[in-house]
């Protein structure tokens, strides 16, 4: 296995100090050492600013101690119990770095030939990986981009959970009226909501009749729906095969679930309202919304996810660090394949997958490529996957350019030459 257009860390400089941290819930580990191998003990700091203090007063002796120019500080991708020590650190001359917790693993094992956790020996593995220069440049959101990251984060939590509920309302349904699923198609519409709400049995359906139950459905639906629906709506009602045992209470649950769907829609609709009140504060995000097919709320969530477009170097270290980044698998007489690393924040990568699937519809900025990608063979996810590479890539230097994307921009330029 080979990399290949992958940018990582520059090897760390015999000037530079290595402080690796294992971070935990309530205490981290920290590691100090010089590349020419002289080393403090491990010790352990608790989350109280003393013992912020006192460990930056040792990181500062020892620099000094060793005649360093620079402190490397490195951690774990650990979700949200760093986040304290390193906004700490941030504010002090570091540069904050972070390595993949799966090399950590690899390295451990490599080294003691066992995966096993130990307080000593895990910040003594994140140092050598960080000497190497196998880890991500570390950018902390800050101010407008520090709220788009914790409102994208929040409103993937809440998405998540509707999907759960949607998916405990139809396990419920396909007891008590299996039919209704196949007739509405989609239960996560208003009129789906409003029946599951009202006439969630069968024998709720029939007693309404025909007639009344297709003016509802016209009614509540804006006339997107009427006497077809209706129709197999009744008549799925009157010959259904759901069951009637315990159905009072599947259909109690039924309701309660409703609501809290609607309620956790709510609640996205207002954190998406406030994503696009916190963007219009970025200047810069006008070039990225200015291609077709990239909204408001994926260009927020983009932003959230890097912190800042600009303050990455290069197309190839931003790409990494969605995890886009490609390598190649060989062996034998098997043919060479690319994959994506998928070591980058899973978030960002979902986020540019969706872009993905809008910008390649007819008419928009990657349709064409997209259909050459099939043309070759390509299959549809891998095709996908390609354009959100290649879509990073326009975005980042949109940003990096400070212009909005022109359609048609090398034939335009081309005829101007002309």
């Amino acid at each position: 296995m080979k990399d290949i257009k992958t940018e990582k860390g520059k090897k760390i400089n015999k000037k530079s100090l290595i402080v690796a941290l294992d971070v935990a819930q309530e205490k981290h580990v920290v590691y100090i050492r010089s590349s020419d191998g002289r080393e403090e003990k491990p010790f352990v700091v608790f989350n109280r600013r003393e013992e912020y203090e006192q460990m930056w007063r040792r990181i500062s002796q020892t620099k000094e101690a060793y005649g360093l120019e620079e402190v490397v500080v490195g951690f774990e991708s650990t979700g949200p119990y760093a986040e304290p020590l390193v906004h700490y650190l941030m504010k002090k001359e570091v540069k904050l770095v972070q390595v993949n917790p799966m090399h950590t693993k690899r390295v451990k094992e490599i080294r003691g030939n066992s995966p096993n956790k130990t307080d000593e020996k895990d910040p003594q593995v994140i140092a050598d990986i960080m000497e190497l220069g196998n880890y991500l440049r570390v950018v902390i959101p800050e101010g407008v981009s520090a709220e788009l990251r914790r409102l994208t984060h929040a409103r993937e939590r809440a998405v998540e959970r509707r999907t759960m509920l949607v998916n405990q309302v139809h396990g419920l349904m396909s007891v008590i009226f299996p039919e209704f699923a196949m007739i509405m198609k989609d239960i996560k519409t208003k009129t789906a909501y409003y029946l599951l709400k009202h006439y969630p049995r069968p024998q709720d359906i029939v007693e309404l009749g025909y007639e009344r139950l297709e003016e509802t459905l016209k009614k509540i639906s804006r006339g997107r729906m009427g006497k077809d629906r209706a129709e197999a709506l009744y008549e799925g009602a009157v010959n259904t095969v759901g069951v009637r045992e315990g159905q009072g209470s599947i259909v109690f649950e039924i309701k309660q679930l409703v609501v809290e769907i609607e309620q956790t829609e709510r609640l996205i609709e207002e954190m998406e309202e406030k994503m696009r009140e916190y963007l219009k504060e970025i200047p810069y995000s006008r070039y990225m919304l200015s291609i077709q097919g990239v909204g408001e709320v994926t260009v927020a969530g983009l932003i959230g996810e890097v912190g800042d477009f600009r303050k990455y170097r290069t197309i190839a270290e931003i790409t990494k660090l969605a995890g886009l980044d490609l390598f190649e698998v060989s062996s034998g007489k098997h043919k060479e394949e690319r994959h994506i690393s998928k070591r980058g924040r899973p978030l960002m990568r979902k986020l540019l997958f969706c872009a993905a699937i809008n910008v390649v519809r007819e008419g928009r900025i990657m349709h064409e490529r997209y259909k050459r990608y099939l043309q070759r063979g390509v299959p549809r996810m891998k095709a996908l996957i390609a354009i959100a590479r290649k879509l990073l890539g326009v975005l980042f230097a949109l940003v990096r350019d400070q212009r909005e994307y022109v359609k048609n921009y090398e034939e335009i330029r081309l005829k101007q030459v002309a």
